[in-house]
């Protein structure tokens, strides 16, 4: 294992997935635990805020001794704290940042309380195979694509300035929703996400939303009502919507799936393509978040980077979803720029502007 000071230990509790990580000096994930609590949820067909809580507490125990054993060290081998400060749920939050806290100041350590976007936002230029981060460039542009958020910042030295985020529903947020709707099993997006695979492209095409104020923001709601109303339109017809747990989906609902997939993402790439016409193209474009994993998103925005001379860092699969990986990298980097948290006054935050 590489040596390399300072070791970061990362907490991230911000929903529903308990996750611990240690990231060494060079932005090496180390060790990267996390535990979800789908069983728990599922029954409910979404994350209920008190059994979240209370699920962070039971796991956080053997969460950290497994991350720990993982990278071969001790408490006494870290050298910084870092855990989520939000937005998230409220009580999660308080979960893991109370730890994280406590350990900062029981053991006299460096603390960083952590914008969970911020953290989204450099996990593109992490390896899962364990070799060094990418050291993030002075200026890049970052799409956060994710169940609560759909937003797009530009970096600048450190500092970030929000471009555009969603007015209503989030890119996951609505795919949770249609799939819900269509009786599949917590967690429903990336359920959609498979059936839109299998589905004929083209064949029902939805709006790709825009502000009337002519903004950059994003919009879901209006093409999560086109795609519920086009599901009515089915059962009118006689097919089965109610998927359940099935693994095949009548043709026509495949059908709308992938439409409903192509115009989502077609908003996202529309977003890009408007800002480079602006004159403002990104160098380099990095993508991250849990619904940055789905597939024709992937494949589009490579298509779009490459069409127009724009690097691209997708996110790798293993540190899309919420994970402490994320969060101690981002710790690092703000290690390196002489920023640090006091533990005794830093508090969470459910709603938590961009720093």
């Amino acid at each position: 294992m590489h040596d390399v000071s300072p070791r970061i230990l990362g907490i991230e509790s911000s929903c529903d997935d308990t996750a611990a990580a240690v990231v060494d000096g060079e932005g090496r994930v180390v060790a990267s635990v996390v535990s979800r609590q789908l069983e728990s949820h599922r029954p409910f067909g979404g994350v209920v805020p008190e059994i979240a809580s209370r699920e962070h507490l039971r796991n956080w125990p053997a969460v950290s001794a497994e991350t720990l054993e993982r990278a071969g060290l001790g408490l006494d081998d870290i050298d910084v704290v870092a855990a989520t400060r939000g937005p998230g749920l409220i009580g999660s939050l308080l979960v893991g940042l109370s730890i994280g806290r406590a350990l900062a100041y029981a053991r006299g350590l460096p603390f960083h309380a952590i914008h969970h976007l911020e953290g989204h936002l450099y996990s593109p230029f992490l390896h899962a195979d364990g070799s060094a981060a990418e050291e993030p460039p002075t200026g890049f542009h970052g799409l956060v694509v994710s169940g609560g958020h759909t937003a797009l910042y530009r970096v600048d030295d450190g500092e970030i300035e929000t471009l555009a985020e969603t007015r209503d529903d989030a890119f996951g947020e609505v795919f949770d929703k249609i799939g819900k709707r269509l009786g599949l099993p917590y967690p429903q997006g990336p359920r959609v996400d498979e059936l839109a695979e299998t589905g004929v492209e083209g064949k029902v095409e939805l709006t790709v939303a825009r502000c009337s104020d002519g903004s950059l923001d994003f919009s879901y709601s209006g093409l999560k009502s086109q795609a519920l109303i086009e599901i009515e339109r089915l059962e009118r017809a006689g097919v089965d919507c109610d998927l359940g747990d099935a693994e095949e989906a009548p043709s026509a609902v495949r059908a709308l799936l992938a439409g409903f997939r192509a115009a989502a993402i077609g908003q996202l790439v529309d977003r890009l393509e408007r800002l480079r016409r602006t004159g403002r193209a990104p160098d380099l474009l990095a993508v991250s978040g849990g619904a940055a994993a789905n597939r024709l998103m992937r494949r589009r925005l490579t298509a779009w980077a490459d069409e127009h001379g724009i690097a691209l860092r997708l996110v790798p699969l293993a540190f899309s979803g919420d994970n402490a990986a994320m969060i101690a990298h981002a710790a690092l980097l703000r290690e390196r720029r002489g920023q640090r948290d006091d533990p005794l006054r830093v508090d969470a935050a459910s709603r938590l502007p961009m720093p």
